[in-house]
Parts: C-alpha cells; sequence; structure tokens
C-alpha cells in the first residue's frame, strides 16, 4: 500500500454465513472490512465477498433487503466479487439440482452443481494446488457445490479430481470450499490482490 493511502475497502455479505471470519481473514491482509446488508452500504466498496450459508435463503434474504438488483449491478458494472461456496453458486450463471425458484446474482459464465460432494455428512478436508497461492492451501468443503461447465473466459484456478473447485473469470473469483475457516489468509490475500490490480 502506498504511503499514506487510503486502505481498500471490502464488504462481507452479511445476511447469512462466515461474515465475521471472513471480515477477520480481509483485515489480515491490511484492508478495511466490514458486512454490508443495505444497498446504501455497497457505495464506495472496492471489493465484496459473499460467504457460505444457504444460497437460496441467502438469496431471499437479499431479495427483502433490496439488494439483490444492486448487487447485480455492481457485479455487472465490474466490483471485484469473491463467492465461496453458497457464493460461488450465488456468482453462477447456471445451476444444476437448485430449487425451482433459485435466484442467484450472476456474473461467471459457468455451471454450478449445488451439494456436488454430498450432503453435511459427507463434508471434507483436502489439501490443494492453486494458481496464485504458494503453496498447497488446506481446504474445507461443507455440502460444497463444484463447477460442471466453464465458458471460455473462465480460468480453473484449483480442481478435485476432474472438479474445478476455484475459478476466476476477470474481476470474480470464486470457491467451493471455506477458505475463511482455517485461518490461513492466502486465498483472502489472493482477492485482494486481484481488488488491488483492477
Amino acid at each position: 500500500m502506498t504511503l499514506g493511502a487510503a486502505p481498500l475497502r471490502i464488504g462481507v455479505l452479511a445476511l447469512q454465513g462466515d461474515v465475521r471470519e471472513h471480515v477477520r481473514a480481509l483485515e489480515a491482509s491490511d484492508v478495511e472490512a466490514f458486512g454490508v446488508r443495505r444497498p446504501r452500504e455497497l457505495d464506495g466498496l472496492d471489493g465484496l465477498v459473499l460467504p457460505g450459508g444457504e444460497s437460496t435463503t441467502i438469496a431471499k434474504l437479499a431479495r427483502h433487503f433490496e439488494v439483490l438488483e444492486p448487487l447485480r449491478a455492481c457485479i455487472r458494472e465490474g466490483l471485484p466479487t469473491f463467492g465461496t461456496c453458497a457464493g460461488m453458486i450465488l456468482l453462477a450463471d447456471r445451476i444444476v439440482d437448485g430449487t425451482a425458484d433459485q435466484e442467484t446474482i450472476g456474473g461467471l459464465d459457468v455451471t454450478v452443481r449445488r451439494n456436488a460432494f454430498g450432503r453435511q455428512v459427507d463434508s471434507f478436508e483436502a489439501d490443494l494446488e492453486m494458481i496464485g497461492v504458494d503453496g498447497s492451501v488446506h481446504a474445507v468443503f461443507i455440502r460444497a457445490p463444484w463447477v460442471e461447465q466453464v465458458g471460455d473466459g473462465v480460468k480453473i484456478l484449483a480442481a478435485v479430481g476432474e472438479h474445478p473447485v476455484a475459478i476466476r473469470q476477470g474481476h470474480l473469483m470464486a470457491t467451493s470450499f471455506h477458505p475463511e475457516i482455517d485461518g490461513d489468509g492466502r486465498v483472502h490475500g489472493a482477492f485482494v490482490d486481484l481488488v488491488r490490480g483492477r
């Protein structure tokens, strides 16, 4: 950061999920991080995190709090955004095994399968190599999605077997796993670098 420059301001959508954990992980990268719930709180953000949780519930709450359309507009206008687990589903343009009324924010030219690795009892951990992060990443998967199809502009950053679990497309980044849980901070650091690069 340039001496005297204001810190980056990165919001975490605070409707459900590991909001505090994401805020702590972002603060470790020397940014100003805080929860956002209302449209006006999106003003002036340099970046945004969509946390895990339950994707249908988050989308319904976003519509209830009248923040769904402003989120879509911010992403269309280029706001760097990082989705984890349910956040990946929310950023996907297409979903497999979604509910009949499921909405997404969209932006990522991908097809994502909900709960692809199984139910809560099928949660697992794995060490992954991830492009943009030095050394292996200890990834925690909880009712996690995976990416079934990627568009031409999508870069696969990490995979479990043949299934992409970390991706980037321009100003958007997403992981199937929960990097906020283990306190590592390097995946959030990669997102912060993306924000600074914009």
